[in-house]
């Protein structure tokens, strides 16, 4: 069997590397390009939906949306009906650093699909998405304390 995943695994922890290095001026550091882009995307979402829509534990995802407030890119606003609730939005700094990210984005999907066809990109697109929906199984199964049996 071919070693798919070790070669996703690489692909994602070399773009994972350039966008840290590269968003180092902007003080974004350790993957928090990829809260703010989500936030961004999903203004008011709240701390637990953006943990699994990202695919980390709740604490991963505390210590980066900490850093991204104390730094001043995102503001946590309490709900109106559940003071308990606290919503996320970008602040001006986040969303003056967004299209940046986009930028680098698009750059890294340029680079990382030259000379493939419309035809294999999409066939790409469609077979991670399997693959994605597959791992979710497990990863809901495992978040919630269960073991895999191999």
């Amino acid at each position: 069997m071919k070693e798919i995943l070790r070669e996703i695994g690489m692909i994602a922890r070399a773009l994972d590397s350039i966008s840290n290095i590269e968003f180092k001026e902007y003080d974004l550091t350790k993957g928090q390009y990829l809260y703010l882009v989500r936030i961004f995307e999903n203004p008011g979402i709240i701390q637990e939906k953006l943990a699994e829509m990202i695919k980390v534990d709740r604490t991963t995802a505390a210590r980066a949306i900490k850093k991204l407030e104390i730094n001043g890119f995102i503001e946590k606003i309490e709900d109106q009906d559940n003071k308990k609730i606290k919503k996320l939005f970008p602040t001006e700094k986040g969303k003056n650093v967004y299209p940046f990210i986009i930028r680098e984005n698009d750059y890294s999907n340029m680079v990382a699909l030259a000379g493939l066809s419309e035809e294999e990109i999409e066939a790409i697109f469609n077979s991670l998405q399997k693959v994605r929906k597959n791992i979710e199984i497990d990863w809901e199964f495992v978040k919630k304390g269960n073991k895999r049996k191999y």
